[in-house]
């Protein structure tokens, strides 16, 4: 039995592996708790088993995750959405792996992105992922990765959509968010996954825990939810499972914060991705 929240549920970033993981059996106890959208991130390209050496080999990984996608899409009573990009810990092993020098790293990367936004200038894919290491790197890694992240910046204001970030542990983004001013891109459309429950500059997408979801509800900012899920068997214990959001939002709605769970679910993915959770609806919760 599916259980109705009264609100869509979306989790704005986790990812799906048919192939390793439990895939749509994990959106399906999604579902059943409540669950109704998701937003699904494509797995890391060395994760599927691509190592690329130009632009073009990203698109295995980009179709491999619009696949999963319209399988989730048809175990949602709303849909699921694809986010496509470049993963930032590719440098460390582009670099440290396979003897790239930064700014080669960077190019193949940069062009990654170009063939990710394609899929967005499509209408296949609703926003780009990308970002910085959130480890120690030298100076020539992190200036490449800036300029990484900034060129999906670029690519987002061309195609008018949004770019999330894995970034380092912060609560203050202005200077990312200057980046994306500077290139036309509102910095209310860059979201940094896997933030606390305040941030300063672009938009949080919260992950799920009790402690940072009510900072963020009684922050009164636009914010996210999500769980990161990585799907991966030999890591199960990692970040936080399918059931959570759903959990979640019951606990926040549970403990008077309605408002919250609309800005959350409703409001933000409207403002940041152009998404219409509540006209996505299309069956019975």
């Amino acid at each position: 039995m599916t259980e109705d929240l009264g609100t869509p549920v979306l989790d704005n970033h986790l990812h799906l592996d048919p192939r390793h993981g439990r895939g749509i059996e994990a959106v399906e106890e999604f579902a059943r708790l409540g669950g109704t959208h998701l937003l699904v991130v494509n797995k890391p390209s060395w994760l599927l088993g691509v190592k690329p050496d130009e632009p073009a080999d990203f698109r295995a990984v980009f179709e491999e995750t619009l696949e999963t996608v319209a399988a989730a899409t048809e175990a949602l009573p709303g849909r699921a959405w694809p986010v496509l990009g470049v993963h930032p810990g590719l440098i460390s092993r582009l670099v440290d792996e396979r003897d790239f020098s930064p700014d080669e790293a960077r190019d193949l990367m940069r062009g990654g992105l170009e063939v990710a936004s394609e899929y967005v200038a499509d209408g296949d894919a609703v926003a780009l992922k990308s970002g910085r290491p959130h480890y120690d790197v030298s100076d020539a890694v992190w200036d490449a990765s800036n300029a990484v992240t900034r060129r999906a910046f670029e690519l987002g204001a061309e195609v008018d959509c949004a770019v999330q970030l894995h970034t380092e542990a912060t609560e203050d983004l202005t200077d990312l968010a200057a980046v994306a001013e500077e290139v036309g891109l509102d910095p209310s459309k860059v979201v940094k996954h896997y933030a606390a429950g305040e941030l300063a500059g672009v938009t949080p997408s919260v992950m799920s825990d009790k402690e940072r979801l009510e900072r963020a509800a009684e922050a009164g900012e636009p914010f996210l939810m999500e769980t990161d899920f990585v799907d991966d068997p030999d890591r199960p214990g990692m970040v936080l499972g399918p059931k959570t959001v759903p959990r979640r939002v019951r606990w926040l709605l549970d403990e008077g914060h309605d408002e919250a769970v609309r800005r959350a679910h409703v409001a933000t993915p409207r403002a940041v991705y152009g998404i219409d959770t509540e006209a996505t609806l299309e069956r019975e919760v």
